[in-house]
């Protein structure tokens, strides 16, 4: 019904925002991976809300606990259980949401498909169900790493807030540079401007919007799955099922649409041995399949879609009214949003590493 993802590496999430708790089944994940709770809070704690001055102030420690699936610190090669209890949950703040729709939430298209919904913090629709994807992504990594790809690198980095561009070079931009800031991009002279951006719209009641940037480097060639399981295809699939997504675009995107074939297309040239493009417009990804290259790509999201400031709505009732919203909300998702970002890549990589290995019986790494 929707809460699954993935055909070998599998997830399904559970829980709701202020229900008992949330977390996720990862089913397919090989035995003898080392994983132990201490793994999965790493992301996390880059996950959770309360992490700095410009996100939600909801204070949640976010404490994992694996159920089952592991032993003596390996995966078992059977089901694993994570779960993360709500221990900040305020159902009360949202009282006046269980007569009214909030706008461009998905409030009045719940109630319309189900006939009922949760209206505290919104159920399932609620950001927090990313908790088991970013757990359940911690454990995918460890199995690219130990199983595929020791040295592929997924750096996602916020790009934009509104009409803040930072200056992120792909090719140069790491890990430390973009976690050494609380907006979590890749350019220091960026960083305050978009921190004081934040706060002006927060302090208006309002919110705003932004792109995160994705390079994924060290990527085996082979991924993807013709024709309807394209490498982009899933990327695609699995970016904009993140809550406040509205657009992705690999490469070149949109901008390739300016330019002609002679242009755009990535001349081949034989480098040490291996067949390398000498530019990247297709973004790493070409007929649906890795060709070596970075994988380059960017996620839309909008600004989020409570705000502190009155709004026309309609009630349960279908009367017109008015909403001005309650309760403990990022004024701008980015920064939060970069760790979900490279969950889906993550999760898109290793159930693509180990649909290869079953289509070419290799055992080796692919990176070998």
């Amino acid at each position: 019904m929707g809460s699954s993802f993935g055909k070998l590496f599998r997830l399904s999430t559970w829980g709701e925002s202020h229900g008992g708790g949330v977390g996720v089944v990862v089913d397919g994940c090989p035995p003898m991976i080392p994983l132990t709770e201490a793994d999965i809070q790493v992301d996390l704690d880059r996950r959770r809300p309360g992490q700095s001055e410009v996100t939600t102030p909801r204070n949640e420690a976010d404490a994992a606990e694996i159920l089952s699936g592991t032993f003596e610190g390996k995966t078992l090669g059977s089901p694993i259980a994570v779960l993360v209890r709500n221990k900040d949950a305020r159902p009360e703040a949202y009282s006046e949401m269980s007569e009214k729709f909030r706008p461009s939430h998905a409030d009045y298209t719940y109630q319309a498909k189900y006939g009922t919904r949760n209206w505290q913090g919104g159920g399932r629709s609620s950001a927090r169900e990313t908790i088991g994807r970013v757990a359940a992504a911690a454990i995918a990594k460890k199995v690219i790493a130990q199983c595929f790809a020791k040295d592929l690198e997924i750096l996602p980095f916020v790009e934009s807030i509104g009409t803040i561009r930072a200056n992120v070079d792909t090719a140069t931009v790491t890990r430390e540079m973009i976690e050494s800031n609380i907006i979590r991009t890749g350019d220091p002279d960026s960083v305050e401007k978009m921190i004081d951006k934040i706060k002006e719209v927060r302090s208006d009641g309002n919110s705003i919007g932004g792109v995160v940037g994705c390079v994924i480097r060290n990527v085996p060639v082979g991924l993807g799955m013709p024709v309807f399981d394209r490498l982009e295809a899933d990327l695609a699939k699995a970016m904009l099922s993140l809550p406040a997504t509205k657009g992705f675009e690999v490469g070149s995107g949109f901008a390739g649409t300016e330019m002609t074939g002679r242009d755009h297309n990535d001349p081949f040239r034989m480098v040490d041995g291996k067949v390398r493009t000498t530019s990247n417009r297709s973004g790493g990804v070409q007929g649906g399949i890795s060709n070596g290259e970075d994988i380059v790509f960017r996620v839309a999201f909008k600004p989020t879609a409570t705000i502190m400031s009155g709004q026309d709505t309609v009630t349960t009732g279908f009367e017109d009214t008015e909403l001005k919203g309650r309760g403990r909300h990022d004024a701008c998702v980015l920064p939060r949003a970069v760790p979900m970002v490279e969950a889906m890549a993550a999760l898109v990589l290793v159930d693509h590493m180990l649909r290869q290995r079953a289509l070419t019986g290799e055992s080796n790494s692919l990176d070998e």
